[in-house]
């Protein structure tokens, strides 16, 4: 009897020694499977870099309803976040390894530039200017410079109602929509108030210090739907806006690797789930996923 005892505690051990070395448990301490390794990617790439270190980092707004709004539970959601988690997950990288860093208008090329975030996806007009320092993937979605005023102001019909003089606007600092508006305004210095987030111009809004806020139109839905009765939009949008996610200058693997994704998204359902999931909660008008541009 000792001798079977033996030998059947042998092939035991064998057997578990067996399953150990094909992978059969995952019990490693960290509660399974990472992920890191369920992608592969060209050795030396961002995309590499970023899924072995299972993190990245992506900048966004916090102050935009429907694209990015830091929420109560102290993380940002919306439209643009929604996308980030998108292209995390084709990077093999989890919802909860995601990295969100505020990232107003005027300090989007900075952060990209000094490494502060992989990617910056922000509501993020893509321009000429802005391309001599850093790369865009998309765009993604093409927004339109529009005007919203105080509910009961019937003065204010469009950006040409500036150009008496007598009107104040208000926008964020590096913007597109504050350096557009310029061109309607008889007195810049005057005229242009500047601010480094949304909400503060619409705080002004509110109280009178401006007579009107300008920036992309689904933005100001935003607004007019969180401040029911107090804003609304006045006459039509007068611009394009296409938003593209910022990536450092020269990196064109993971500009094609975005671009790929953002693709991918418009014909799987990941790109209208976002939408109808966020923006399209104040604009039920789904957009179509506008044409890449692959510079």
């Amino acid at each position: 009897m000792r001798v079977t005892r033996i030998a059947t505690l042998a092939t035991v051990a064998a057997l578990s020694l067996t399953v150990a070395a094909c992978g059969g448990g995952d019990s490693d301490g960290d509660g399974g499977d990472t992920g890191a390794d369920s992608k592969e990617f060209a050795a030396g790439s961002t995309m590499e870099r970023l899924n072995q270190a299972q993190k990245i980092i992506i900048g966004t707004k916090f102050d935009q309803p429907g694209f990015g709004l830091k929420g109560l539970d102290g993380k940002p959601a919306g439209f643009d976040v929604e996308i980030g988690k998108a292209l995390a997950t084709e990077l093999g990288i989890p919802e909860d390894k995601i990295e969100y860093i505020e990232t107003p208008s005027a300090v989007r090329e900075e952060v990209i530039e000094q490494g502060k975030a992989d990617i910056v996806i922000a509501t993020y007009t893509i321009n000429d200017k802005r391309k001599e320092r850093i790369d865009f993937a998309g765009p993604y979605y093409v927004a339109g410079q529009h005007i919203m005023v105080r509910a009961d102001d019937t003065s204010i019909t469009g950006p040409d109602s500036f150009k008496a003089g007598d009107k104040k606007v208000c926008s964020v600092q590096g913007s597109t929509p504050a350096e557009t508006i310029k061109t309607y305004l008889a007195n810049e210095g005057q005229q242009l108030v500047v601010f480094d987030v949304y909400q503060k111009c619409a705080d002004a809004l509110a109280s009178g210090q401006v007579d009107a806020v300008t920036t992309d139109n689904v933005i100001l839905l935003g607004f007019v739907a969180r401040n029911e009765g107090k804003f609304k939009l006045a006459g039509e949008k007068f611009t394009d806006e296409p938003y593209g996610i910022g990536l450092k200058k020269g990196d064109t693997a993971f500009r094609t690797f975005i671009n790929d994704a953002l693709e991918k998204f418009y014909g799987d359902g990941t790109y209208e789930k976002a939408w109808k999931d966020t923006a399209g909660k104040f604009d039920e008008n789904t957009p179509t996923g506008p044409a890449i541009n692959r510079y």
